[in-house]
């Protein structure tokens, strides 16, 4: 028998689960937008390299052609079960000490099925954009369910994290910075670590996803542990309840130390004193700083930029880690004094202060000029670890910080229209208004593209085959460094098979009292530095007989069993005349390069 009280409970208890699936439903659909507009932001960003399949990147084509490489050798290690911390493919004999590089092995070994059956520019292109939207989404979700709890101010955070003028900025072929995706997991996991009762679990998580940021990018993960350490003290002092946390807190912590460093010790190891181990970058690179009117311009790729008003800001235009333009910086900073009584907000500023003071280096430096007032980071710059740290990357870590401030922001303002119903329509104004001055300016612009040579038939056909038998390299003129690494292309196209002499890369300065800092490729030999002059110059130096020596003494050295010259550089000719004369060897044209047969010369 049933009362009518007992019909209008099961109706009202029918009701609100009706209600609560058409708020998941309606949730979903949400989520789902949120995922396709970071998927329209990542290709617009890069459409025209999708719509041109023949463009690369015009602003650092060298960087786009060491991406190839490194995808290549990723897929070479699933496939052929090469060794993945170090290469005898480029700078032969010597090889490369891919720790100490930039090999994102965490990526190119799962994405080994499309290099192989794409090829590595495709997983490139594909790393490149996926990285984008990756890193949107990972932010969307770790802010909507774990650090705020509201759809839109989360979307709104994590669209500044992935396309902020910084980010579009490295996409100019540094695909493995603009893909930070692990950066908000390891936030998640780290503020896991304080539950009660599941310390192991929470920090075996945290381990493995450290290690996977490790084989990612360690700039970007030392940039997260600095940061994150400065809002957990913040959080400790402000918010005294969560003390009570402290124990499974150090205890995950501990265990996530002991996974990483288990997991990581090896390539750490070959890392810092493995062959071609280097002790920090040169000073020159060391010198790169943020400039401190960068923090109120606009970047290049923004909506309100262009490349004339900020190129005086920065090195190139793949470092602009600030330009957060006026609005952004005068709000963010009203932002954290409305917010101050929150001590996340306090966390995240003291954070965003350390980084901003660290950025400018080891002299400060506004609108172009050096000011001669020294930098925090001089007294730094030498440490371990810091002294291969570029000092203008650690603004890069304030874009992160500022898009989590701009949720919480949002987040707050949603909080007072809820609280002030009637005042509703004057927050929502203000709030748009607010962030339509601040934000619609930095939008970002599609990328600039170039069209690339296409790679030598020479190379394509497989006609380089013969030339490497015995272990021999392919020598290229001029030979690949920061400034010509189409070799590498080219290599990275026969899936490494092609091996290189010297190449781009970071390796130690082997010269007497340099004391290992690295360079951008292996340390000048005399034909080497014989053909970067011509290149530069377009001149043909004096040849004496010391120089015909000491060029078949390197082709020995590098065990050259092919010279091969793309006929459409510029300086072509010189670069020729110069080969046939220190060797003597008359060239032939095959597969649209020059080639000189050098086997005899070197064997």
């Amino acid at each position: 028998m049933t009362t009518p009280e007992s019909d209008d409970a099961r109706g009202g208890a029918t009701q609100d689960r009706l209600d609560e699936g058409g708020r998941a439903g309606r949730g979903r659909w949400v989520d789902a937008a949120a995922v396709l507009s970071f998927a329209l932001l990542a290709f617009w960003v890069t459409a025209r390299f999708w719509l041109n399949p023949g463009h690369g990147v015009r602003d650092n084509r060298t960087d786009q052609s060491q991406f190839e490489w490194m995808m290549a050798h990723g897929a070479r290690v699933v496939t052929d079960f090469a060794y993945p911390f170090t290469s005898d493919r480029m700078n032969v004999p010597d090889g490369v000490n891919l720790m100490a590089n930039t090999s994102v092995l965490s990526i190119s070994l799962p994405m080994t099925p499309i290099t192989v059956l794409f090829g590595p520019r495709a997983s490139f292109l594909v790393f490149l954009t996926v990285g984008m939207m990756a890193t949107g989404v990972a932010w969307y979700f770790v802010l909507s369910r774990v650090l705020i709890g509201s759809r839109g101010p989360a979307w709104l955070g994590a669209g500044f994290a992935a396309f902020a003028p910084a980010m579009v900025s490295h996409a100019n072929a540094h695909p493995n910075i603009v893909s930070q995706f692990v950066v908000p997991l390891i936030v998640w996991r780290t503020l896991r670590l304080a539950e009660p009762g599941r310390w192991l679990r929470n920090g075996v998580l945290l381990g493995l996803v450290v290690v996977w940021q490790a084989f990612l990018n360690l700039e970007i993960l030392l940039m997260t542990a600095i940061g994150l350490g400065v809002v957990v003290v913040a959080l400790a002092i402000g918010r005294p309840e969560l003390r009570r946390g402290a124990r499974p807190f150090g205890a995950g912590l501990g265990v996530a130390a002991v996974v990483a460093g288990a997991l990581l010790a090896y390539p750490l190891h070959v890392q810092l004193a493995g062959p071609g181990a280097y002790q920090g970058l040169s000073r020159l690179i060391r010198g790169y700083r943020t400039d401190l009117a960068s923090y109120v311009a606009w970047s290049r790729e923004s909506l309100a930029g262009d490349a004339r008003s900020s190129a005086r800001l920065v090195k190139n235009p793949t470092e602009e880690n600030a330009f957060f333009g006026w609005p952004l910086s005068v709000g963010v900073v009203a932002l954290v004094w409305w917010l101050r009584r929150n001590a996340v907000v306090l966390g995240l500023a003291a954070a965003g202060v350390v980084f901003a003071l660290f950025s400018l280096g080891r002299e400060i430096r506004y609108d172009g000029r050096n000011t001669g007032i020294p930098g925090p980071w001089a007294a730094l710059e030498k440490l371990p670890l810091l002294h291969s740290v570029v000092p203008t990357r650690w603004s890069l870590a304030l874009t992160p910080i500022v898009g989590v401030l701009l949720a919480l922001g949002a987040d707050h303002a949603r909080g007072l229209v809820r609280r002030h119903p009637a005042a509703r329509r004057q927050i929502r104004f203000a709030t748009a208004t607010v962030l339509t001055m601040a934000l619609l300016p930095l939008l970002p612009t599609p990328l600039p593209s170039v069209r690339l040579n296409p790679t030598p038939e020479f190379v394509t056909s497989g006609a380089w085959r013969p030339y490497v038998v015995g272990g021999h390299s392919v020598v290229t003129l001029p030979l690949p460094d920061t400034d010509y690494a189409d070799p590498l292309r080219w290599s990275a196209e026969t899936r490494l098979g092609m091996p290189l002499a010297r190449g781009y890369f970071l390796y130690p300065d082997t010269r007497p009292g340099a004391g290992r800092v690295a360079l951008f490729t292996a340390p000048p030999r005399p034909t080497s530095s014989f053909f970067i002059t011509i290149r530069r110059t377009g001149g043909l130096p004096p040849i004496a007989p010391q120089d015909r020596v000491a060029a078949v003494d390197d082709l020995r050295y590098w065990r050259a069993g092919a010279v091969v010259l793309d006929p459409r550089l510029r300086h072509a000719d010189e670069l020729g005349r110069g080969m046939t004369e220190l060797t003597g060897v008359e060239p032939v044209f095959t597969g649209g390069v020059w080639l000189w047969d050098v086997r005899p010369l070197v064997d």
